[in-house]
């Protein structure tokens, strides 16, 4: 990798989450896509949590976990490709906070704040779901929240949410190198 290349990558956190069909396989699949685009090197895959709906409650638990990767990809092509890869493996869109085969979110990507009727970064409601943060923290306990300034451990330690959120002893990879 030359010099300039290095220079243009950034960390960024990605949400990923299932509660339709094979929700491992859907995950999986995910994580191997994400693996095998150009512009994106995994870096860190957290474990797998099973947790209940938020928003809209009438539905089964999702399987949702977090990975860190490093990108060259700008966050607005980072976006299109989580779309892109949602859209591949058969998301289809229902009702908001519904039912879906794949959800694919940047949660924070560097220290950027961007805020577009497309892409808001950091996601705007993460401090407040138990099911990022866990994940997030198991991978990143000292990042710092680019609004709020805190590590991610310090939100989930303040967060109250009653939610439950287990681990499982599902591992994702990133499939065959």
């Amino acid at each position: 990798m030359s010099a300039s290349t290095a220079n243009s990558m950034h960390l960024a956190y990605i949400g990923f989450g299932s509660n339709i069909g094979d929700r491992l396989k859907h995950l999986q699949n995910a994580i191997h896509a994400l693996s095998k685009t150009e512009g994106i090197n995994l870096q860190e895959i957290s474990s797998i949590y099973k947790t209940d709906p938020v928003g809209y409650e009438a539905q089964g638990q999702f399987l949702n976990g977090v990975a860190a990767i490093q990108t060259s990809l700008s966050p607005l092509s980072l976006l299109q490709t989580l779309k892109d890869i949602e859209t591949a493996i058969g998301r289809q869109h229902r009702i908001r906070w519904g039912p879906r085969e794949i959800d694919l979110d940047i949660l924070i990507y560097g220290d950027l704040r961007i805020q577009t009727e497309k892409l808001v970064v950091p996601h705007p409601e993460m401090h407040l779901r138990d099911f990022v943060l866990v994940p997030l923290v198991e991978i990143a306990p000292d990042l710092v929240h680019p609004v709020f300034q805190e590590s991610i451990q310090t939100l989930l330690e303040r967060l109250e949410d009653d939610k439950s959120v287990i681990r499982t002893t599902s591992v994702l990879c990133s499939g065959p190198t």
